[in-house]
């Protein structure tokens, strides 16, 4: 998919295709040991796709959330594993680079010409056992100390923590003055009290290597506190950053599963003569159509980030519009890969072929956060004009 013409943005695009090919030949490998693709991470660095988001003032291409969906798609029809990893590092530079642009922080612009640099890696790491993963709690304790937090608990879903240098997270202070807040942190991975527990054994995405990160009194800085807002409230700065670039941003990758998995199918089908076949027809033509329905309605919410449409909205109308984005990119791919199954057959059982390796990897979309079912609920309650949380001040 491409939501830009630009000469920046099909340099890119080219990029990515190309590099979509030479990671498909390594993903069995990487799937079947459930190792992190370093390799195709210093290809992306190569190519400067890891920049593409990091304004050019800054050393980067200037590339923004329509090149960022654009190459996540290309890169997940090669490899979704890679497209997921790299989508935890390209979208919360490309969030940065937008505030950046309207505020100047040189924190950002610190951040951002490491990453144009090459010395930063980021990983956004948020997810905990036991609780919903809506941004608005944590379990994980920050207590007061000298010039900052210490923070204790653990994280699940730790994308890029194989490969990181730095990441953000949440945590509870239970101690605020007004009541407990949520604080939004800026962390090191080479802090002392850091720990990678490989637990990461699953049915799809494995070569992300989302392992549990433990934090036993990480020291925090108050200057790497970036954000604070109530318990158990929603917020516009969140809504503007997080949800409105990574749901896109993961509707994207399994957007591009899906189109690889339907690519493959064709090809097969049409090698082998069954292209002229009416029930391979009706299934193909129907992946098409949902595929193309998970296009337009990324397309459509990646033209309300970049007008600002979205953030006129009321913040919880806003963040139901975001988290449709992915639900509906998720599901769609599901079933893709679920009609492609029943016209490949035998073929897409084996172990030996990609549509295997597909299938499992679209499972994870619809437990990804918002998962479906808190999904429908938010955007039920919003359509009934139902206050899910209050909205911080």
């Amino acid at each position: 998919m491409s939501t830009t013409t630009s000469e920046r943005g099909e340099r890119i695009l080219a990029e990515a295709d190309r590099l979509a090919r030479t990671f498909a030949e390594r993903a069995a490998e990487h799937d079947r040991e459930a190792s992190f693709p370093h390799d195709n991470y210093a290809d992306l660095a190569e190519a400067g796709i890891m920049r593409m988001s990091v304004p050019e003032e800054l050393g980067g291409s200037g590339a923004g959330l329509p090149e960022v969906v654009a190459v996540l798609e290309r890169i997940a029809s090669g490899d979704g594993s890679t497209a997921l990893s790299l989508a935890m590092h390209i979208s919360p530079l490309g969030q940065w680079a937008s505030v950046w642009r309207r505020t100047g922080d040189e924190r950002l612009a610190g951040l951002l010409r490491r990453a144009a640099e090459g010395t930063l890696v980021w990983a956004a790491l948020t997810a905990e056992r036991g609780l919903a993963n809506r941004m608005t709690d944590a379990n994980t304790v920050a207590r007061r100390t000298d010039g900052g937090y210490l923070l204790t608990g653990r994280k699940i879903f730790a994308t890029n923590s194989a490969i990181a240098t730095d990441f953000s997270t949440t945590a509870r202070d239970p101690d605020a003055e007004g009541g407990p807040r949520l604080l939004l942190c800026a962390v090191s991975m080479g802090s002392p009290g850091i720990r990678v527990h490989p637990t990461w054994d699953t049915l799809g995405m494995r070569s992300t290597r989302s392992d549990d990160l433990e934090f036993d009194g990480v020291f925090v800085p108050e200057s790497a506190v970036v954000h604070s807002l109530p318990i158990g409230h929603l917020d516009r700065r969140v809504m503007e950053t997080v949800w409105a670039w990574a749901m896109p941003a993961f509707a994207a990758v399994y957007t591009g599963v899906a189109n690889g998995a339907l690519r493959w199918t064709a090809d097969r089908l049409t090698a082998s003569g069954r292209g002229t076949d009416p029930v391979v027809q009706d299934a193909v033509g129907h992946c098409r159509m949902l595929l193309e329905s998970s296009r337009a309605v990324i397309h459509r919410h990646v033209e309300e980030v970049v007008s600002r449409e979205l953030h006129a909205l009321e913040v919880q109308e806003a963040v139901a519009r975001c988290i449709t984005v992915k639900h509906v990119a998720a599901h769609n791919a599901t079933e893709i890969l679920q009609r492609l199954a029943e016209v490949n057959g035998g073929a897409g059982f084996g172990r030996a072929m990609p549509f295997e390796r597909m299938w499992r990897d679209v499972q994870a979309g619809p437990i990804m956060p918002m998962g479906s079912i808190a999904a429908r609920q938010f955007v039920g309650a919003t359509e009934l004009g139902v206050e899910v949380a209050p909205v911080a001040p």
